[in-house]
């Protein structure tokens, strides 16, 4: 008999992250269901993180519920966020989300770009 294979969980968020997504939610200015995240080329490094405001699930989405937070992972994009940590950082002079992701293989110097490889790859 075949064993279910636990699937990996597609991102976690910090408790800043949580509430950082919950105030941005509450002041959009328009009905929202949640924040869709995924990745794009470009940038030093070969990808960029994305954030956009979602209105609706498609049917194509990974969705992530945690902490009374929706998050929307773009379907190109879920190989390359298995296991990541979304986190909200503030700092002196910036505030800002970070992916802790342990697809990551390496970043741009200034920090806008990354480069990352599919999830299947990290074995």
């Amino acid at each position: 008999m075949a064993t279910a294979r636990l699937r990996p969980q597609m991102m976690r968020l910090t408790d800043a992250a949580a509430d950082r997504i919950k105030s941005v939610m509450a002041n959009a200015g328009r009905p929202i269901v949640g924040v869709r995240v995924g990745v794009k080329n470009g940038g030093c490094a070969g990808m960029a993180y994305t954030m956009e405001y979602a209105e609706r699930v498609e049917a194509a989405d990974e969705v992530v519920e945690d902490k009374g937070v929706r998050v929307l992972i773009d379907p190109k994009a879920v190989l390359f966020l298995i296991g990541t940590e979304m986190d909200y950082k503030t700092e002196k002079l910036s505030a800002q989300f970070v992916f802790n992701n342990p697809n990551q293989t390496s970043a741009c110097g200034c920090g806008e770009s990354v480069q990352l490889k599919p999830a299947a790859e990290a074995h």
